[in-house]
């Protein structure tokens, strides 16, 4: 009966097995997780944070200038190669002008010692006619050749200067049968036979000479002529009544009479004379300009 003498009531958490299942040991895992254990300790561990195992972070690397350019031994050698070439250029171009000035002072060498004092040669006249030459003139040998250019523009415009006197003329001449006014015809013919020899004189020839000989006297002649010769082209470009000039001013009386052919040939003279009008302008401010950058300061 000693078998039975035991309690039946007694603490049954008492058993081993169950002890076991309680209080697990401190390296059990999930499986012998104890939920009846005690909360203080269990949430002192919930919050504590876990430590993280130290991982090898990336650096970052500020960028990086690149290296400065540094051209290649191929490229440096076109460049040298290029300015040789451009300096091969200029010297031959400087060579070409020293040749040509050797050569136009042997001309005027050969002219002088050989044959005497230079003949004139303009007007260029057959040798028959009874009038003779005036004026030497040769713009390949007496200005220099960085203003040749120039005064063969200005020789032209003379040119044009007097052909356009002589269409003026015959604008006049064509009023005088329209209308029966010689006035302009008269004018006109006086300004023919007047002013193209004495514009050739008084601002042609004397530009002539300023860049001939460099000088600042027949350069400040010259601006104070010419300037007053483009102020007399614009008036005869206009057309004043009564004054000898066929312009605008003409033309407008030729289409409000009704006179279409003579309007269609004084719009032609008027186009002549604004155009050299405004080349006079244009080439008084180059000559200008010309003075001023090489600043002729010879004597008279």
């Amino acid at each position: 009966m000693s078998g039975f003498d035991d309690n039946p009531f007694a603490d049954p958490f008492a058993d081993p097995s169950i002890q076991q299942a309680v209080n697990p040991p401190p390296s059990a895992g999930l499986d012998n997780y104890d939920p009846f254990s005690d909360t203080s300790t269990r949430t002192q561990s919930y919050n504590q944070p876990a430590t993280l195992p130290a991982t090898n972070t990336t650096a970052v690397v500020p960028p990086q200038q690149p290296p400065p350019y540094t051209p290649s031994a191929q490229q440096q050698q076109q460049s040298t190669a290029a300015e040789f070439q451009e300096l091969k250029r200029r010297q031959e171009e400087l060579e070409k002008k020293a040749q040509e000035l050797a050569r136009r002072e042997e001309e005027l060498r050969n002219a002088t010692h050989l044959n005497g004092p230079r003949a004139n040669n303009w007007p260029p006249l057959p040798s028959h006619f009874p009038v003779s030459a005036c004026f030497y003139q040769d713009i390949n040998i007496e200005i220099p050749l960085e203003f040749q250019r120039i005064v063969r523009l200005l020789y032209h415009l003379w040119m044009f200067h007097a052909l356009m006197l002589l269409l003026n003329m015959l604008g006049g001449l064509a009023i005088l049968f329209s209308n029966g006014e010689a006035v302009t015809f008269g004018l006109g013919l006086l300004y023919l036979l007047l002013f193209t020899p004495v514009s050739y004189v008084c601002w042609f020839r004397t530009v002539y000479k300023a860049f001939r000989d460099d000088s600042s006297f027949n350069f400040m002649v010259f601006f104070f002529i010419f300037f007053f010769q483009t102020v007399v082209a614009v008036v005869t470009a206009v057309g004043i009544p009564s004054m000898g000039s066929c312009g605008w001013v003409s033309v407008g009386r030729a289409f409000g009479s009704h006179q279409i052919a003579l309007g269609i040939f004084l719009t032609l003279v008027a186009l002549g004379c604004s155009a050299d009008a405004g080349g006079m302008a244009v080439l008084l401010l180059w000559v200008h300009r010309i003075y001023r950058s090489t600043g002729a300061i010879n004597t008279l």
